[in-house]
């Protein structure tokens, strides 16, 4: 996609706040793009400035059905990415993993088109190896209320390898690990837009646990940067890959960060740890670094003040 010539591109889950960063990336760059999304969780005023744009077309459309479309790329972000939201409908959540993956890996398979599954750390569960390569298999409860998603998403690599297997399909699999930045919903109950909105409003942080679980934090721009590496590969490197910032914070960290950026007078109060909440996440990058080329360059300090910017004049609109 680096190579200048210009490229008809499908991006599912567009609207939302990987997707629509992506969408201008790849406008950006010369390449006509296809933004398909059911704005579940998708947000039209993330792309309201790409409408415009001769080369970006809206879609409105479900990935749980099948798509008929032109194209020679496929970046498959369809899916709710934070608890709240993945909870909500946990069997649509399910269908969106499975039975988009389906759909979308049948139109590559029609096309021609190479693909990308926007797979996530959440693959490793509560995780017994740290920090966690790619060929660790995770520690997840299948039954558990995050199931929907880690299972939805595991079921989703299993069918991208088989197609690759079987169909000899051009895929890549990407695990993305926790991303923050611009255009995060305000109520999506991450952990990054939670404790930015509470500090901003001057409202207690709410804290799981005793704060000491940690997560590692990868700004979008970077993980953006890792897609388009990622998808420029050969045919010979599948994935998976693990895109995150091996940065590690403790949920405390990361409050106390807030409270100083924001200069809030926010108290910090503590709530039960919710089921199945992992208490370590951090990518093991070696292969990324490797492969891609590709690392981590936004520190979290910097990356949290552009997003505490984005809040602020979300706020106040």
């Amino acid at each position: 996609m680096g190579s200048g010539s210009t490229q008809r591109v499908l991006v599912t889950g567009g609207a939302g706040f990987l997707g629509s960063h992506l969408c201008e990336r790849l406008v950006a760059e010369g390449h006509d793009v296809i933004c398909a999304d059911n704005f579940y969780t998708g947000s039209k005023g993330n792309i309201a400035h790409l409408r415009g744009n001769p080369r970006f077309e809206l879609l409105r459309h479900d990935v749980t059905f099948p798509l008929y479309v032109e194209v020679d790329r496929i970046f498959n972000l369809a899916c709710p990415a934070s608890p709240v939201h993945y909870q909500r409908d946990p069997v649509q959540t399910t269908k969106t993993s499975v039975h988009g993956a389906i759909n979308m890996l049948g139109l590559a398979k029609r096309v021609g088109a190479r693909i990308l599954q926007a797979s996530t750390s959440e693959v490793y569960g509560d995780p017994e190896v740290h920090p966690q390569t790619e060929d660790y298999w995770g520690r997840v409860n299948p039954i558990g209320p995050r199931a929907c998603y880690d299972e939805g998403k595991r079921c989703a690599e299993t069918l991208f390898f088989d197609y690759h297997r079987q169909h000899r399909l051009d895929i890549k699999v990407m695990r993305i690990f926790n991303t923050y930045g611009p255009r995060m919903q305000p109520d999506d109950g991450r952990v990054v837009s939670n404790f930015i909105v509470q500090a901003l409003k001057g409202e207690p942080i709410t804290i799981y646990g005793d704060g000491s679980q940690t997560r590692s934090f990868c700004y979008v721009d970077d993980m953006i940067e890792g897609m388009f590496r990622l998808m420029e590969t050969g045919p010979d490197f599948p994935g998976p890959v693990n895109v995150g910032n091996p940065g590690e914070y403790t949920m405390l960290e990361l409050a106390e960060l807030a409270i100083r950026l924001t200069a809030s007078r926010s108290e910090l109060v503590f709530m039960p740890m919710p089921p199945d909440d992992p208490r370590q996440r951090q990518p093991d990058i070696t292969l990324a670094r490797d492969r891609l080329g590709w690392a981590p360059t936004v520190e979290l300090e910097a990356g949290m003040i552009r997003t505490i910017a984005y809040f602020r004049e979300l706020l106040a609109a």
